[in-house]
C-alpha cells in the first residue's frame, strides 16, 4: 500500500512538472526551455535533494515508461490525415529520411573511432536518433548497454530540438518536408514534438520520418558496426 501511494506521487510530481515547464516555455518560448529538458532537470533536482534513488522514483515513473511505446503508434494518426501530402511528395521524404539515417549512424560511427572511445559505449549510442523504444532493442541487439542508449537518445533529441531553430534560419529551411525529416530523422520523439510548433504538415513529416528511420536503423545498425569493424 505505502508503496502504491510512493508510486502515484513519483507519477503526480512527473506530471506537475511537466505541466509547468510546459507553461513557462509557452510563455517564454525559447529553445533552452524545451519541456522535455526543464522538467528532468527540475525531476532531478527534487530526488537529490530528497535523497530519493532512481530505483525507488521508477516505481512510478515505470508506468510513465510503459506509455512510451502506445505514444509511437499514436503517431499514425496525424500521419493518416496527411497520406495525400505525403504521397505527392514521397521521393523527397524517402531520399531525405534515407540520408538522415545513414548520416546519423555512420558519422556517430566515425567519430567515436576517430576519439578512440570505449566500444561498449560505440555501440550503445549508434542508435542515438531512433526513437527510445527501438534505440533500446537496437542497442542491446548490438551488444551495447540499453540504459546509456537511452542517454544517448535524449541527448540527441534535446540537443537536436534546441539548436533546430537556429539551423533552420542560417539555411534558410522553410519548407515543412524538409523541417519534419530534420527533425524526426537526428531527434526522434523530441524533435517531433518540436515540429508540431511549425504546424501539422512539418509534424506529420516529422512523425512518419521517426518511424521509417526506426525500421531503417534497425537494419542499418549491424551493418555499421560490421562495417567499421566495432
Amino acid at each position: 500500500m505505502q508503496q502504491g501511494f510512493f508510486g502515484f506521487c513519483m507519477i503526480l510530481l512527473t506530471v506537475i512538472a511537466f505541466l509547468v515547464m510546459t507553461k513557462i516555455y509557452k510563455r517564454y518560448s525559447f529553445s533552452v526551455f524545451i519541456p522535455v529538458l526543464t522538467a528532468t532537470t527540475l525531476i532531478i533536482v527534487i530526488l537529490l535533494l530528497f535523497h530519493i534513488p532512481y530505483e525507488r522514483y521508477m516505481i512510478g515513473g515505470q508506468w510513465i515508461h510503459f506509455l512510451l511505446g502506445p505514444s509511437v503508434v499514436a503517431l499514425a494518426y496525424p500521419l493518416y490525415k496527411q497520406r495525400h501530402f505525403l504521397m505527392s511528395h514521397l521521393f523527397p521524404v524517402l531520399g531525405g529520411v534515407l540520408v538522415g539515417a545513414v548520416s546519423g549512424m555512420i558519422s556517430i560511427a566515425l567519430l567515436t573511432k576517430i576519439l578512440g572511445i570505449n566500444q561498449i559505449l560505440i555501440l550503445s549510442i549508434i542508435p542515438k536518433s531512433l526513437t527510445t523504444p527501438v534505440a533500446i532493442d537496437v542497442a542491446r541487439g548490438l551488444g551495447g548497454n540499453p540504459s546509456l542508449a537511452v542517454v544517448g537518445v535524449m541527448i540527441a533529441g534535446i540537443f537536436g530540438a534546441i539548436i533546430a531553430p537556429t539551423l533552420f534560419k542560417i539555411a534558410r529551411v522553410h519548407s515543412p518536408i524538409g523541417r519534419g525529416i530534420a527533425l524526426g530523422s537526428a531527434s526522434h520523439g523530441i524533435g517531433t514534438a518540436k515540429a508540431a510548433e511549425y504546424g501539422e504538415p512539418t509534424f506529420s513529416m516529422s512523425s512518419v520520418t521517426m518511424t521509417l528511420c526506426a525500421i531503417i536503423g534497425s537494419v542499418l545498425g549491424p551493418i555499421v558496426v560490421w562495417l567499421f569493424n566495432i
